[in-house]
């Protein structure tokens, strides 16, 4: 009855201590600001964050909470929902897509699909990570949810489940819409999201491509970010423009094992906002870097599943994980734990909380990582569960 007891208090604890690395990122982000410039590295923008990709750590911030229409940096969202899509085997990278008719009439940035034109849905990323495609954006999303409408639900419970707390998507292009916003803030952490899925930067960080390549009329995509040419480790995300927006990026670029993420909203041109997105990079590459613990492929461990078909669930690492330290800092007496929920039973879904990863330096907790399931488990049939019992009691001693 006490172990009992004891396991079920210990499950309270361990999950109780699941929520708090939001309110731990924020303590990191206050003493981030301590350290932080006092000049406003993005004076032109209405709205600006500069964040480490790894832990989540502001280093910068500008009405960081300000709802501001997004233009088309909502397409970042619906490259999350793409690459989960993939990850999970929804869909594949050489699987046709193909174009219905009112995709084919999104106006604006597009890549002129015709309807009942097919692309892959490789040749479609391309078109949305380089190009901004709309019509490209709602073919995938016709692709995956069925309809644009249903695929903005998932767009907006994605959100949700981020912490995104200013952010409502109307569309999933960024075309100008009523109710459609978000905040700098937001953009860092769906951008950071998105970079989770480090095969993104194939494509967002591509300065021109072809598509229909070998047909009688090949488009040639050039990279509407231009800094992914012109500086040095820069290797995405997505640009906006509307008149309502104005001149909006959330940028990425990354040196050794450091990468960092720059928003800025309404800025006044393309020249400021490349001038002030450079400058965001040059102090954070200046003033910081990246301690790793785990590099993308190592393993992070091992968690048994009671009653799953699987009995146990191999964790490796999708992407780095590391902590932040100003530059000079020592980065000895830094170890990790892998805490784990107790008595974790099928059936467990794709994304569903393992339990956490945690840095120390010393004695001092410095980091927290939440620890998801990389895939589904689903409950064993009896059959497979006599099987298994029968096995351990001939394997038994």
């Amino acid at each position: 009855m006490f172990k009992r007891g004891f396991a079920r208090f210990a499950c309270a604890m361990l999950a109780m201590a699941l929520v708090m690395p939001a309110a731990y990122a924020d303590d990191k982000t206050e003493k981030a600001k301590e350290a932080a410039p006092q000049v406003d590295l993005a004076p032109n923008a209405s709205s600006a964050v500069l964040l480490d990709a790894d832990t989540g750590t502001v280093l910068f911030e500008k009405n960081r909470d300000q709802k501001l229409p997004p233009a088309s940096i909502t397409k970042i969202m619906t490259m999350v929902l793409i690459m989960e899509a993939l990850d999970q085997g929804k869909i594949k990278l050489d699987e046709k897509v193909r174009t219905s008719e009112y995709a084919a009439s999104m106006g604006g940035s597009q890549i002129f699909l015709e309807p009942g034109e097919e692309m892959t849905v490789e040749e479609m990323l391309k078109g949305i990570a380089m190009a901004s495609g709309n019509d490209a954006s709602v073919a995938m999303a016709e692709k995956i949810g069925g309809t644009e409408e249903a695929f903005v639900g998932m767009m907006n419970a994605k959100a949700k489940q981020l912490g995104m707390a200013n952010t409502h998507f109307v569309n999933v292009n960024g075309l100008p819409a009523d109710n459609h916003y978000t905040s700098s803030y937001d953009i860092a952490l769906m951008s950071r999201e998105l970079l989770k899925h480090e095969e993104i930067t194939k494509y967002t960080g591509l300065y021109q491509d072809y598509l229909r390549k070998d047909s009688e009329k090949p488009f040639w995509l050039v990279n509407t970010n231009k800094l992914v040419r012109f500086y040095s480790g820069a290797d995405g995300l997505k640009t906006g423009y509307t008149s309502e927006a104005k001149f909006c990026l959330s940028a990425t670029a990354k040196r050794d094992n450091f990468r960092v993420v720059a928003v800025v909203l309404g800025e006044p041109n393309t020249k400021t906002r490349n001038a002030e997105v450079t400058k965001m990079f040059d102090y954070a590459f200046s003033q910081y870097t990246s301690h790793p613990i785990f590099k993308t492929g190592d393993v992070i461990g091992t968690v048994r599943v009671e009653k799953g078909e699987q009995p146990k669930i191999e964790l490796t690492a999708k992407h780095q994980y590391s902590v932040l330290m100003k530059k000079g800092d020592a980065g000895a007496d830094i170890r990790h734990e892998l805490q784990l929920l107790p008595e974790l039973k099928a059936p467990i879904a794709y994304g569903q909380p393992l339990g956490k990863l945690v840095v120390y330096k010393g004695d001092q907790v410095i980091s927290e990582f939440p620890v998801e399931s990389p895939v589904e488990v689903k409950k064993a049939g009896w059959w497979k569960l006599l099987k298994r019992t029968s096995l351990k009691l001939f394997m038994a001693d």
